[in-house]
């Protein structure tokens, strides 16, 4: 937190207990750790060049996520809120979008690797 934030925006990303209608027993976790942190410190210095913030925080675990558990953790501090808003979806967005990291959903009758890039 900085002394000029006005306030901070927190995104808990959470391991959820069924995806289109079928039940999830967990989810994994994969990437490529040095390509992964070095794509998140991009899209940290889009949002600090696209927006008036303060300070970034972005945290994604990998392995394995009971149901929950918390895999993505995004918190962004600007003077005004609509700055935080906005810097923080920008960030979820883009690091779903761009981030190398895998998540494979385990059901009950088998497993499916979820598209890290659509």
């Amino acid at each position: 937190m900085s002394p000029q934030s006005g306030g901070i925006d927190v995104f808990i990303g959470t391991v959820r207990d069924s995806t289109k209608g079928k039940s999830v027993i967990r989810l994994e976790f994969e990437t490529y750790k040095s390509m992964a942190i070095k794509e998140m410190e991009k899209i940290a210095e889009q949002a600090y060049s696209k927006w008036p913030i303060q300070k970034i925080l972005i945290h994604h675990r990998v392995g394995v996520l009971q149901i929950g558990e918390v895999p993505v953790i995004i918190a962004v501090s600007a003077a005004h809120r609509a700055a935080a808003f906005d810097a923080c979806r920008y960030i979820i967005d883009t690091l779903k979008e761009t981030v190398p990291i895998w998540k494979k959903e385990i059901f009950e009758d088998g497993e499916v690797w979820v598209a890290a890039h659509p």
